[in-house]
């Protein structure tokens, strides 16, 4: 008998704490939990993207890639003397490689086996796209209508046009022509009148891919977060390639204390050097 009363108190006692917690739950849409389909609607979005005061992308900043083993090489490539191996950057076409023709491939060829005389080892301008994606930093400085891009190598500098204006005419730079326009989010900028001539080209990397004096580049720059951009960047040279092709790399943002371009002044390799003088006047000269 005991054992039934004890039984029931403690049953009575549940329901009475079930009623009460019954009681003070909060009715939907007064701080209960949202159902499954809405959550996620007022949750935390990830880190809110740099925008200029018209609402458009800021990508200003100091930008570098981190993968230095594209300048010696776009497409993939095992490591060599001076050269660590890499992937490469080719997305299009899916294999991988550079769609030359065959009077394009027969030129990569022999430009690789004198490699040495890859233009950026005179210090040459790098062009569009390797002035991107070379091992050094650029810094990028937004306004409405231009963007400026001023590079560590060489003291280059690259002017891109936001204003709806077109191509000059008649006018070639290393480093192009370049305007642009908004797709959305993503900037996108058309790359025409590229300085190439034979006795001072610009390569595509240290390997010797090349392009010709017919090169069109359309670069897209889009964030992948506030400090990341996803560079692409498409080739079209009728008289080099069989079809266009696209690289895509990945831009960082530097963000070390003070970090600011340094007056990088590039050295030509000579093939001889002396030591001149002595003490304090010694002197390496070109002989």
């Amino acid at each position: 008998m005991r054992l039934r009363v004890t039984t029931l108190l403690t049953l009575a006692a549940i329901a009475a704490s079930a009623a009460y917690l019954l009681g003070q739950a909060p009715a939907a849409g007064r701080g209960a939990a949202a159902p499954a389909a809405q959550q996620g609607r007022g949750a935390a979005a990830g880190p809110a993207l740099p925008r200029m005061p018209d609402g458009k992308p800021d990508f200003s900043g100091i930008w570098q890639v981190l993968d230095n083993s594209l300048d010696a090489g776009i497409d993939a490539h095992s490591a060599s003397w001076g050269v660590r191996a890499g992937q490469g950057a080719i997305v299009d076409p899916p294999d991988g490689k550079i769609p030359y023709s065959a009077a394009g491939l027969a030129k990569r060829q022999d430009n690789y086996k004198n490699r040495h005389l890859d233009p950026v080892s005179r210090c040459w301008k790098p062009g569009v796209p390797r002035i991107m994606y070379a091992p050094y930093a650029f810094q990028i400085t937004q306004a409405p209508k231009m963007i400026q891009m001023s590079f560590e190598f060489v003291h280059s500098s690259r002017s891109v046009y936001l204003n709806d204006s077109t191509h000059l005419s008649g006018i070639d730079f290393f480093l192009g022509d370049s305007r642009a326009k908004w797709d959305g989010d993503t900037l996108v900028v058309d790359v025409t009148n590229l300085k190439e001539e034979s006795d001072r080209p610009t390569w595509l990397d240290a390997s010797g891919n090349y392009h010709s004096d017919a090169l069109h580049v359309v670069e897209r720059y889009t964030f992948n977060g506030p400090d990341m951009i996803t560079y692409r960047a498409t080739m079209e040279d009728a008289k080099a390639y069989t079809r266009p092709w696209t690289i895509e790399v990945t831009l960082y943002r530097h963000k070390e204390k003070n970090y600011r371009l340094m007056e990088y002044e590039c050295q030509v390799f000579k093939d001889k050097l002396l030591r001149e003088g002595k003490g304090d006047y010694l002197r390496i000269v070109e002989k």
